[in-house]
């Protein structure tokens, strides 16, 4: 058995201090520490693919990042660990419990994936070693992790046994709800916009100093299609992901982000709203392009007529947040966001369709991260 911090701090020592996940019992005391010391920046995930696409982002603003969850959370994390790190060669270290260990009694939701998770793991290209029970396991485990992920640009695993880590109690106060935010109605009931023609809007408006992650599907294949820029990330796969990436970026860097969305990949991940709005990142605009359709795949319909985005994001904590369904309130609700602190949310309702005979970024996922990552850090 170990303390937490004897991991912790030589992880820190090499640049790992930035955290990310959902608990589990068997992390308990390593997540108390994690979350209580002064070394380390946690953020608690509203699912575990939701931490994996922080902690992405906060690689992509330049921190070595540990994602942490029970391994009945890894098959959460399979869609970002398969579709957003793999493509992109984004490295994190994933800290997963093993519940349902032979041998010890657990609950029986947890029989089968107790069986699968070192092969899970290795079929999703995740290297990993058992988590280290002794002293002095520690130093060659984090050799070991290091080592991988410098070679591959991909995650690298540990796997956590019960009763490894020492008890450690919770040294930190329970979040406190936000003061209310604003909301504005600009919806006139017009005729709706293109998501071509409010893409490029926003190009118009926003600085060359802000990064823009458009949303998997046609969103980033337009935006690239408008102009290819390194402050640009375009988002393949990990559908629902945009937001969280954002979140990870806006976290850990003073630039502007403006994360441009989908009605269907917002709907897929709707408890990082509620995530943005309680860690508060005031540079961080949050754009949902509603056009009612799953357009990447055909036009069937998405629920979002249903669904005010905007006042479920006041109620998640949002700072400011508009509805608007043309150029003009896209115009106006972006101006509005530059001159206050943020999150901000945009719900921006908008005609289905896209550009016919639309074209793909050219520029490979790993090459796209990391020149986004050179303009992120240079600031």
């Amino acid at each position: 058995m170990i303390h937490a911090d004897e991991f912790i701090e030589p992880a820190v020592e090499r640049g790992f201090d930035f955290y990310t996940g959902v608990p589990c019992s068997f992390l308990t005391p390593f997540i108390n520490r994690a979350i209580s010391s002064d070394k380390t920046n946690y953020v608690g995930a509203a699912s575990e693919g939701e931490a994996v696409a922080i902690a992405a982002g906060a690689w992509l603003a330049g921190k070595k990042t540990v994602v942490m969850c029970q391994n009945s959370g890894l098959g959460n994390c399979v869609n970002p660990l398969t579709s957003l790190n793999f493509p992109f060669r984004i490295p994190t270290m994933l800290i997963t419990t093993w519940r349902g260990q032979p041998g010890v009694k657990d609950e029986p939701q947890h029989e089968l994936m107790s069986q699968i998770t070192q092969t899970l793991m290795e079929v999703m290209r995740v290297r990993n070693l058992t988590f280290p029970r002794m002293s002095d396991e520690i130093v060659p485990a984090l050799d070991a992790a290091e080592k991988v992920m410098a070679e591959t640009s991909l995650p690298f695993g540990f796997i956590m046994e019960k009763d490894t880590v020492a008890p450690a109690a919770l040294d930190a106060a329970p979040m406190k709800k936000p003061a209310p935010g604003t909301i504005a109605d600009h919806a006139n009931g017009g005729d709706r916009p293109t998501r071509y023609a409010v893409l490029e809007r926003i190009l118009e408006i926003v600085s060359d100093d802000t990064a823009l992650i458009a949303t998997t599907g046609k969103c980033g294949r337009e935006l690239f299609t408008l102009a290819d820029r390194p402050q640009h990330l375009y988002q393949v796969g990990s559908m629902g992901c945009a937001a969280s990436m954002g979140l990870g970026v806006a976290l850990n860097s003073k630039r502007n982000v403006v994360v441009l969305d989908g009605d269907g990949a917002a709907l897929m991940k709707m408890g990082s709203l509620a995530t943005i709005g309680a860690y508060a990142p005031e540079n961080l605009v949050h754009v949902i392009l509603d056009n009612g359709v799953h357009d990447s795949t055909g036009g069937q319909s998405t629920v979002s007529a249903s669904v005010d985005f905007a006042t479920v994001a006041l109620a998640c904590g949002f700072r400011q947040t508009t509805i608007c369904d043309s150029l003009e309130g896209v115009n106006g609700a972006l101006r509005a966001a530059a001159n206050a602190s943020g999150p901000h949310l945009i719900h921006a309702r908008i005609a289905p369709g896209s550009l016919d005979k639309l074209g793909r970024p050219t520029v490979a996922p790993a090459d796209v991260a990391r020149r986004f990552q050179d303009f992120i850090t240079s600031a």
